[in-house]
């Protein structure tokens, strides 16, 4: 087992659930240091071409650790992935893929060998040549669908096609065709316009790697009313991701907005003042103001006032009262707390130059 000393301390570090191996959803054992936990179960997860996983029985009792090439049953023959994680996480891993617990397990049957990992690379050479040849198959024969990705079994003797179509297809023809053309059991696999982006790849308008493609597994349905809710422009540009669907991190604060927009008066509700009558405008959720204009359609005579305010002057105006203005509620001066000029870098600068001041004075009067 791999170990890193502390530099401060008598302690190790143990690197035994960490790896060189960079796949999709790459999962961190934080128990992988523990004495028993390799043998805590039988079960093992093995990674094949990103996204898939598969969970299988160790049950000849083989030494794996994070990394090991191993050989598992397939249908028909083997196939080759490599150990992603042994011990106590993989029942959990087994829940969060929804595999219900009497669903029957196939075997690893050893550690690959020089010829297994051979043929399997010599499998994966085709992989992108079948698939330009396979969607040109599939376009003569007029078939509504899109052959995204293509996969090999480790012993080259099955081909997974993964394919989108909006309709149902069927495909019962191109099999036959390309099991004469490659020579290989065919298997067809629908899947989702989300997954395909997450099988491709690719970065984000956010400047990082597509969520899809690094740590999802589940993909919830994302609907236009997210986007309303935090007042996103109802652009599809905007909004579509790189499959051409609605982005999936809209839901990631959704709920949030929802619990502030409760907080909030209603946009229905017209402000009165002595003078003007005051309609909603915008409203900065998070922050919890709101701007409002003397005009419905546009901004005129704006004023931003907090939600609280807001609520007082419905209240005024239910009690058949109207205050000269809607600024009206005093403000308080902020002074910031002594943490926060502790953290603020610019006091060594004010620092210095108080002490570059004391010290032309003092030049000043010496000459």
């Amino acid at each position: 087992m791999t170990q890193f000393k502390c530099g401060n301390c008598t302690g190790y570090i143990s690197a035994k659930g960490c790896s060189r191996h960079a796949d999709k959803l790459n999962t961190y054992d934080w128990l992988a240091d523990l004495p028993d936990n390799a043998t805590a179960t039988e079960m093992v997860e093995v990674q094949f071409k990103p996204p898939r996983k598969g969970y299988f029985l160790n049950v000849n009792k083989l030494p794996l650790e994070k990394g090991d090439v191993v050989a598992v049953e397939a249908s028909p023959g083997h196939d080759i992935g490599t150990v992603t994680m042994t011990g106590r996480l993989v029942p959990l891993q087994l829940q969060k893929a929804n595999l219900k617990p009497g669903t029957e397990l196939k075997k690893i049957y050893r550690k690959a060998r020089q010829t297994d990992i051979e043929k399997y690379e010599e499998a994966k050479k085709h992989e992108h040549e079948t698939m330009i040849e396979s969607r040109q198959i599939a376009l003569h024969l007029g078939l509504k669908m899109k052959i995204g990705d293509v996969e090999y079994q480790g012993d080259g003797n099955k081909a997974i096609f993964y394919y989108i179509a909006d309709e149902r297809v069927d495909f019962r023809q191109l099999i036959k065709v390309l099991a004469d053309r490659f020579h290989v059991r065919i298997e067809m696999k629908q899947i989702g316009a989300r997954q395909e982006a997450g099988r491709i790849g690719g970065i984000g308008p956010c400047g990082r790697e597509l969520c899809c493609a690094t740590w999802m597994t589940s993909f919830n349905s994302v609907s236009t009313a997210a986007a309303r809710f935090q007042d996103l422009s109802l652009n599809p540009q905007k909004l579509a991701g790189q499959c051409a669907k609605l982005k999936c991190c809209m839901n990631y604060e959704v709920d949030q907005y929802m619990e502030s927009l409760k907080r909030l008066p209603s946009r229905e509700i017209s402000l009165h003042t002595q003078d003007e009558e005051y309609f909603f405008f915008k409203a900065d959720i998070l922050a919890h103001r709101l701007t409002y204009s003397t005009d419905k359609k546009a901004l005129v005579n704006e004023k931003t006032i907090s939600a609280r305010r807001a609520f007082e002057i419905i209240q005024m105006n239910k009690e058949g009262r109207k205050p000269e203005s809607l600024t009206d509620e005093v403000k308080e001066p902020e002074t910031p707390s002594s943490d926060l000029l502790q953290d603020n870098i610019n006091r060594f600068d004010s620092q210095n130059s108080k002490r570059k001041k004391k010290k032309k004075k003092k030049e000043h009067k010496g000459e």
